[in-house]
């Protein structure tokens, strides 16, 4: 029935591709990515990688980084790839070489050394810049297998999500942004067999 208000598994069209958010369906059974947003960074014949955007740890930057001025900012948990290495997505422009543009102006990576510099600088800066431990990663033709059997829904990214959302509220909020057939997934309880 089209429209149904109790629709579970609406159709998703949009492709997965670089600049594009995948977000973990409420059946997806892997519990790292369960309810999860991941940006995806890259996507083609090689394979797939981004940063999951609602996961973090208990940890400041400056407690990971050497050298790092004192701004305090928070960590995500980017994925369970190199866990143990540091990643950033930043929105300071190509003053940062080397750092690429993902979407919307929100950049990846570049020269960690005049990340510290900028950051030195002007602390304040750092609300342009969010840190992970680890990445996503899907080898050559994995995400897509993993969308037909519709694990993951896509949504475009901009950077007020990517950047600006509180990590707590992000899965709901963007599968209400999807449109009303997308709402109740929203909703659906973390374990069904205790509703």
């Amino acid at each position: 029935m089209p429209n149904d208000p109790l629709e579970l598994d609406p159709d998703n069209p949009l492709p997965p591709a670089r600049g594009t958010l995948l977000v973990g369906g409420p059946f997806l059974s892997d519990p790292y990515f369960r309810r999860s947003v991941v940006l995806l960074c890259a996507h083609d014949e090689e394979g797939s990688f981004g940063f999951v955007l609602n996961r973090r740890i208990d940890m400041k930057v400056d407690d990971l980084l050497k050298d790092m001025p004192h701004i305090g900012s928070r960590v995500g948990i980017g994925g369970p790839v190199e866990s143990s290495s540091l990643f950033y997505l930043h929105t300071l422009g190509p003053r940062i070489e080397g750092s690429v543009e993902v979407v919307d102006e929100v950049r990846m990576g570049g020269d960690i050394g005049q990340l510290r510099a900028v950051l030195t600088e002007d602390p304040k800066l750092a609300k342009h810049v969010r840190f992970f431990v680890g990445y996503s990663g899907w080898d050559a033709g994995q995400l897509n297998s993993e969308m037909d059997r519709r694990s993951w829904l896509v949504h475009p990214a901009d950077r007020k999500t990517i950047m600006g959302m509180r990590e707590t509220e992000l899965w709901k909020s963007i599968l209400r942004g999807m449109g009303p057939e997308f709402s109740p997934l929203a909703n659906f309880p973390e374990d069904p067999s205790l509703n």
